[in-house]
């Protein structure tokens, strides 16, 4: 899809864009940072394919996401801040229309785990009210759509292993180890 594709037609009468985004560079590889006016809606790995993604906006959202990166310019700084080891918690208005239900209790359950610490997908079910849904916190745990943030990669299986992690393994492992590493100094 072309830039002008991505641009669709006006969502409002102000013709404002439904999403703005930007890409940065991290520890973990490029992240593709998208807002909506209501706060940051989504933060994808390369490694999900940032066109898949700007897409699957276009469709959910609406058709207009425009690359903006003023507009995210408060989230780039708050996760340099996180990735320098400088900021602990993400103080952001964020758009969770993405999540619903169960997953969104989850995804709001989640900051709640401190800055290098882990919790078991079974402590995260227990958590957010029902200790058999331990598949369903890892389902949520997979369709976070706002990772980092909202810290799914503080979650892990309960015999200490890191589970799965939709940034892959190295990703989660380098979240962990970077607040390990800061949390220690």
């Amino acid at each position: 899809m072309s830039d002008a594709d991505l641009l669709g037609s006006p969502a409002g009468t102000d013709g404002a864009p439904d999403v703005v985004y930007r890409i940065i560079d991290s520890p973990v590889g490029p992240l593709l940072l998208a807002a909506t006016d209501s706060g940051l809606v989504r933060v994808v790995f390369e490694r999900e394919g940032f066109q898949t993604k700007l897409d699957r906006l276009a469709a959910t959202i609406g058709p207009r996401v425009v690359e903006m990166p003023t507009r995210l310019e408060t989230a780039a700084s708050q996760l340099g801040e996180y990735f320098a080891g400088s900021r602990q918690e993400f103080d952001l208005d964020l758009d969770q229309s993405l999540s619903a239900g169960f997953r969104l209790a989850v995804h709001r359950y989640l900051p709640r785990i401190g800055y290098g610490q882990t919790r078991s997908y079974k402590q995260v079910a227990e958590m957010v009210g029902n200790s058999r849904l331990v598949r369903a916190v890892g389902a949520a745990c997979a369709a976070n759509p706002l990772p980092i943030v909202v810290p799914c990669h503080r979650v892990v299986r309960s015999d200490g292993h890191l589970g799965g992690y939709l940034g892959g393994l190295e990703a989660k492992r380098t979240l962990l180890e970077l607040e390990r590493q800061f949390r220690a100094a």
